[in-house]
This record gives C-alpha cells, sequence and structure tokens, in this order.
C-alpha cells in the first residue's frame, strides 16, 4: 500500500479509525459503513478532473468520460426516486439546502419557514446561527407537548408569516412525516414546500417511510446516512414542482454553479451513482425495513428500562432520550457510553432547560449497527448495555454547565474513562461487535 509508505502517520490514523469502527456500536443516526464498492469509486483517478458545469456544457475540455458518470448518476437518481429533475453536484447537504433558497428568495426579504433547532430541526432551514438564517428571513415552527408535530399551530403560522419557503424534514424527529398536511399547508399560504429527506432517504427507498414525491415540490438529501453512500447530497424537483414552476430546474442549476460552488466532486459524483444502483436492489429494501424494526424493538425495551423517550417512541430508525427522569445530563451521558464502546450524540430536547453545549438528551440510532446485520435480539442486549451504563453514571454528581467548561470536569471525565463497570461492557460491546464484521 504506498499510502504507508509515504505518509506512515496518516496511514495509522486511518488503520486507528478502522479499528475503532470495527469495536464499537456505532449508533449516531447521521452515520453509517458504506460499501467497499462506494469506497473504491471514492479512492480513483476521477479525482483529478475538473468538471465545472453540466453534462455537456463544461467550462473545461476532457470531460467525455465524466458526462456520462454524472449522467448515469441522475438517471438511477430520477429512476429510483420517480422525479424529473436531479442535481448531483451539491458537495453536502447544507449547500443544497442554501442552493434552494439561493434560486427561489431575495435574502433579507423572502422568508424560509423550517422546525426550530431545538426542537428537532436542522441549522440549515432558516436558524439564525446558520447562513440560511442571516442571509434570508425565517420563522421557525416548534413541537407540539406531545413531540409530535402540531399542523394546526403550524398552518396558523404559515398564514401568518407568509413564507416563500416551507421545509418538512428534520434531523431529530422519531415519527413520520406526513408530507400530505404539509402540502395542504403550503398550497394555502403559495409557499414551495421543500422536504428535506436526509436521515429518512433509505427507508423511504425501501418502502418503510412514505415517499415525499406527490406532496412537495423539492427534494433534498444527503447521500450517506441511510442510503448508505458517500458523503455528498442531491437536489431533485418533482413533477408537482415544475407544474408550479417550469424553470426551477434550471433556477437551481445556476444556483449551484455558478451560484454556490465550482467544480463538482466527480468521485464523490462517481460514488453517489454506485449508491444509488446498490439502493435499487431487492436487499436494500430487506435493509431498510430491518433499521425500523431494530428500532422500534430498541426503544421498546428502552421504554422498559424506564426511559423518557421523545413523542413515546419511534417509526424511523431514530431515537431522542430525554435523561432528565434520569437525574443524568446528555453531555455526560454521551461521554460515558462512548467509554463503553457505544457511540451516540448529545442532543436537545423539545422545551429542554439546558444550553445546546450541555442538553438534556441523546440521540441515537439504528442504521450503522444494521448495516452490520444486527437484528431485534441484538437490539435488547443494546438497551441493557445503555441502562447500565446511566445507571452507573447516575452515581456521580452531575457537574453543572460551568463546572463542565472549567477542571472539575476533566476530574469528572477521568472518573468515567476508568469507571471498570464502564470497561467490562466496552469488552461485551467488542465481543458482539467481533460477531458482525463491518462491511
Amino acid at each position: 500500500m504506498q499510502l504507508s509508505k509515504t505518509d506512515p502517520q496518516i496511514y495509522k490514523l486511518i488503520k486507528d479509525e478502522e479499528k475503532r469502527q470495527r469495536d464499537v456500536l456505532e449508533m449516531i443516526p447521521s452515520e453509517n459503513y458504506t460499501s467497499r464498492a462506494v469506497m473504491e469509486a471514492m479512492a480513483t483517478v476521477l479525482t483529478n478532473k475538473y468538471s465545472e458545469g453540466y453534462p455537456k456544457k463544461r467550462y473545461y475540455q476532457g470531460n467525455r468520460v465524466i458526462d456520462e458518470v454524472e449522467s448515469l448518476a441522475i438517471a438511477r437518481a430520477q429512476k429510483l426516486f420517480g422525479v424529473p429533475y436531479v442535481n448531483v453536484q451539491p458537495h453536502s447537504g447544507s449547500p443544497a439546502n442554501l442552493a434552494v433558497y439561493v434560486a427561489l428568495c431575495q435574502p433579507l426579504r423572502d422568508k424560509i419557514m423550517g422546525l426550530s433547532l431545538a426542537f428537532g430541526g436542522h441549522l440549515t432551514h432558516g436558524q439564525p446561527q446558520s447562513a440560511t438564517g442571516r442571509f434570508f428571513k425565517s420563522t421557525l415552527y416548534e413541537l407540539g407537548e406531545d413531540g409530535r408535530l402540531d399542523f394546526d399551530a403550524i398552518e396558523k403560522q404559515a398564514i401568518r408569516e407568509k413564507p416563500k419557503i416551507i421545509v418538512c424534514g428534520f434531523t431529530a424527529y422519531p415519527r413520520t412525516v406526513n408530507f400530505r398536511q404539509f402540502a395542504q399547508i403550503a398550497d394555502k399560504v403559495g409557499a414551495y414546500l421543500l422536504a428535506d429527506i436526509s436521515h429518512i432517504t433509505g427507508l423511504i427507498v425501501a418502502g418503510a417511510h412514505p415517499s415525499p414525491v406527490p406532496y412537495v415540490h423539492i427534494i433534498t438529501t444527503t447521500t450517506h446516512k441511510t442510503l448508505r453512500g458517500p458523503r455528498g447530497a442531491m437536489i431533485m424537483v418533482t413533477a408537482r414542482g415544475l407544474k408550479k414552476d417550469p424553470d426551477l430546474g434550471k433556477k437551481i442549476d445556476s444556483a449551484v454553479i455558478p451560484g454556490l460552488q465550482g467544480g463538482p466532486h466527480d468521485n464523490q459524483t462517481a460514488a453517489i451513482a454506485v449508491a444509488l444502483k446498490e439502493a435499487a436492489a431487492p436487499a436494500f429494501v430487506t435493509y431498510g425495513k430491518q433499521i425500523v424494526k431494530n428500532a422500534k424493538t430498541l426503544a421498546s425495551s428502552l421504554l422498559d428500562f424506564g426511559f423518557d423517550l421523545v413523542s413515546g417512541g419511534t417509526d424511523n430508525h431514530l431515537i431522542l432520550i430525554d435523561l432528565r427522569n434520569k437525574g443524568v445530563n446528555g453531555s455526560i451521558a454521551a461521554i460515558a457510553l462512548e467509554v463503553a464502546n457505544i457511540v451516540v450524540n448529545k442532543n436537545g430536547v423539545p422545551f429542554d432547560t439546558q444550553p445546546p453545549f450541555y442538553p438534556s438528551g441523546i440521540r441515537l440510532g439504528t442504521p450503522a449497527i444494521t448495516t452490520r446485520g444486527m437484528k431485534e435480539p441484538q437490539m435488547k442486549k443494546v438497551a441493557g448495555w445503555i441502562n447500565r451504563v446511566i445507571e452507573e453514571v447516575k452515581k456521580e454528581k452531575m457537574p453543572t454547565e460551568k463546572e463542565a467548561r472549567n477542571e472539575f470536569m476533566k476530574d469528572f471525565k477521568s472518573r468515567v474513562y476508568k469507571n471498570k463497570n464502564h470497561l467490562k461492557i466496552a469488552t461485551e460491546v467488542k465481543s458482539l461487535t467481533a460477531r458482525f464484521p463491518v462491511p
């Protein structure tokens, strides 16, 4: 392997990360394992080429092969999702969303309406910390007290605020999204309806979640997460979208280039094409449905241990746990779980009284461990481990947010890292992961 000779330090770090991914339960719901074929496509000579523009309309010469690669990726996405227009060039999900806003909204004048970050929305859905909230006006809706979408409140807000774009798509919402109801609201106020399905794309392909295609105008998605492709993104326009605005695809193309970026990453485009082919296979349907089965089993088992799940459970791939009834902070829980080889992320919960740096919840999901072949019996075991970790952490005095930012936290982490019970669970986890190899 040439890399080991050219740069042994980087080579070693890559090997270290391979081992980490092999040994742990990777349960951050936005992470997954790609196939070897996808990784092979990423590591090709396609990374050497500049291809600014679109197929048959490039600024540079030498793009005959690249045109075929991109056209194939587009055709596969069109067929898989049943849409007439696809752009596969966005480097990631955030610029994909920004491209839609640039295509349709006037800065500082038109309004975006998305779910508040504190209730499970994404930064790029108009949050004030994001460029999408700084360059465009935004109005943020919230969940109801039951942790679910409150369509009556959303409709009233849309009528009052008159947004140009309504975003229905979330980063920490564990329930099925009713795209039809969103469409009725968007039509009532004349707004474009954008579905950011980044988290649930693979579930939609597998038929484990309803598709937004009949109801929305535009779809954005990352290509990793449940789709199991490389890190990248796509923007799709539906037939409904083209009926509302026949030039919608052209506007988005122009927003991507020259609006926001230059040349696409052609190796990434090829890897997306590979992932789309894999997603069209019958085995992917089985995979997507198993993700949901696993998540439901895990949620049920966590409820049995007395965990408070936002909305009471899950319909998709992720679970959001409110740890306040356990007297444990989400940041602390995430640290302790990682010591036990269970990787989740700290996360705010609806109506959280804690700040984002030190939130009350954790977010976890089943896409990656399902890719490894784990099923319902393993989910029950995982729930037991999570419960043991949290019960162990409960014995510690929780640091305040201020303490978490100073020397007290270093001592706290030191105790967590050395906790024999956490380390015992880590060994048990490794015994399980050894039986379910990474692709």
